[in-house]
């Protein structure tokens, strides 16, 4: 069975089937989302589908792959890294809750987890193209910050992940179990702001 480490294979029609899978993934879930289905809602043969994605798994994560890199590139064009630190952070835990609290990055989440058991290659092809790569990421800044003389942390992995965590508090749960009240822009500033203050009291330099 292909994975994820495998690239497909481009052609005119490469994204109008991304889009469509995107689509029925989204409304029927991964299970309930059937090859016939995606190619209906991408206006394609089944035999073009299969000429550029093997199977339903590999369609399944190079739309969540594709989504992760879009969100990352957009914040690498739109965020001035040589801002302050704390600004930085703020805009990139603005970047991360606004897209782990999506509609798309909340389905993509459960699917991959549902599926773990069945499909263990499926939730590590979605940490490597989501978390891990953000983890990479913020781990880059924190050096470049730390270089400029505004952070100091010992352990720059462990803290990436420790940023990550902080943006997740509250919302994650909430977010996870299906709660009913729904999550706020005010309820994401307050999540962001607490964790940028506190990732600063921590390892931020005191001038």
């Amino acid at each position: 069975m292909p994975d994820g480490a495998i690239e497909p294979k481009k052609g005119r029609k490469f994204d109008q089937v991304l889009e469509g899978a995107r689509q029925v993934f989204m409304s029927d879930g991964y299970e309930g989302a059937s090859v016939d289905d995606i190619a209906r809602a991408a206006g394609v043969s089944k035999a073009t589908l299969y000429s550029y994605f093997p199977d339903k798994k590999f369609l399944f994560m190079q739309v969540a792959k594709t989504a992760c890199h879009r969100q990352t590139q957009h914040a690498i064009e739109t965020i001035d890294f040589n801002a302050p630190t704390a600004q930085v952070l703020h805009r990139i835990a603005t970047e991360m809750v606004d897209f782990i609290t999506s509609e798309f990055g909340t389905r993509v989440f459960r699917i991959c987890v549902g599926e773990s058991e069945r499909f263990p290659e499926l939730a590590r092809e979605f940490y490597e193209s989501g978390p891990m790569l953000i983890r990479e990421r913020l781990a880059d800044f924190f050096r470049m910050a730390m270089d400029r003389g505004e952070l100091q942390i010992d352990d720059v992995l462990l803290a990436a992940d420790q940023f990550h965590e902080l943006c997740k508090a509250d919302l994650f749960p909430r977010m996870i179990f299906s709660m009913s009240d729904p999550i706020t822009r005010a309820d994401k500033d307050r999540t962001i702001n607490g964790a940028v203050e506190m990732f600063m009291a921590r390892y931020g330099v005191k001038r």
